[in-house]
């Protein structure tokens, strides 16, 4: 098994920025993504908006499935469940493979929800990018690719509807 050198100083400045940077835009990015939810559906939590925009890409889900998404216990997921399902946006099915199991599934005022709140980032991220430099719109377009695909998250455009989140 090969040993890897340890960083050069160079390097790990170079990572100490990109980490710096990335913050940087997360929080931003965040912070859209928060407005734009708010101006849509005030009642939503950002955790709560993450479970509609995985069952609008991936469809209706059992329980495991959720919490599994969104990297949480299946109780948390529950609630959160139970939460959405009073206020109308996502519903239970009974499962055609399981009778003991029920798939959550967005309804049609969820998939508003997820179009509306998505529409609005993108007309926010869109002024954000329209005020860069074109030159460093094509550098930050082939640096995001890299990073997501590091990442594992797939892409919109891979994705049977737009990600949302």
């Amino acid at each position: 098994m090969a040993v890897r050198p340890p960083p050069s100083d160079s390097a790990a400045s170079d990572a100490e920025a990109m980490v710096s940077a990335l913050l940087t835009a997360s929080r931003l990015l965040m912070a859209v993504s928060a407005r734009s939810l708010a101006s849509v559906e005030e009642s939503l939590t950002l955790p709560q908006f993450r479970m509609l925009v995985v069952l609008d890409t991936r469809g209706p889900l059992n329980l495991s499935q959720v919490a599994v998404e969104l990297g949480v216990q299946p109780s948390t997921a529950m609630r959160m469940i139970d939460r959405l399902e009073a206020v109308g946006v996502v519903a239970r099915s009974a499962s055609a493979t399981d009778r003991r199991a029920s798939l959550i599934l967005l309804t049609g005022p969820g998939q508003r929800v997820v179009s509306e709140v998505t529409e609005r980032r993108k007309q926010e991220i869109a002024g954000i990018v329209d005020a860069m430099p074109p030159g460093q719109r094509r550098h930050l377009v082939q640096a995001l690719q890299a990073f997501t695909e590091a990442g594992g998250e797939p892409s919109v455009g891979t994705m049977p509807l737009p990600m949302g989140w």
